[in-house]
């Protein structure tokens, strides 16, 4: 599962249409969230620093629920952009996560045991696992 990595605002115009999941690394305003949906129609997930997310108008997440875009509080830790302009969550960590469904683990459970293994967020956690429910 892949990640793009947006920096600024400066970046929207440059996205893919099919970009689905994106990581917002500064304060989202909600003009900059509509071009973001007209730029990548196909969107899925946005996530947010828990900073931002605290911030986030209410307007910019009526809009993220009307679009079903998922809003997923959480971090990148260790990625450099200069580097990689995506953040990839090993396979590894999906399939366990997927793994630990399937056997019936409270959800509650799966996150605290992927959470003590990886510095995913809580809400990606859950983001993935039911990614892993619906396929």
């Amino acid at each position: 599962m892949r990640f793009r990595i947006v920096s600024s605002k400066d970046e929207i115009p440059e996205l893919s249409p099919n970009e689905r999941l994106l990581h917002i690394a500064f304060r989202l305003s909600s003009i900059d969230l509509i071009h973001l949906i007209k730029t990548c129609p196909r969107l899925q997930a946005v996530q947010l620093p828990p900073s931002y997310t605290k911030t986030l108008s209410k307007a910019s997440r009526s809009v993220l629920d009307m679009q079903g875009v998922n809003l997923i509080e959480g971090d990148v830790w260790g990625h450099r952009k200069d580097i990689d302009e995506y953040y990839v969550i090993d396979e590894s960590v999906i399939e366990e996560i997927g793994n630990l469904m399937e056997k019936g683990t409270k959800i509650d459970e799966v996150v605290s045991t992927i959470k003590n293994k990886t510095k995913l967020s809580s809400e990606m956690i859950k983001f993935i696992a039911k990614q892993k429910m619906i396929i």
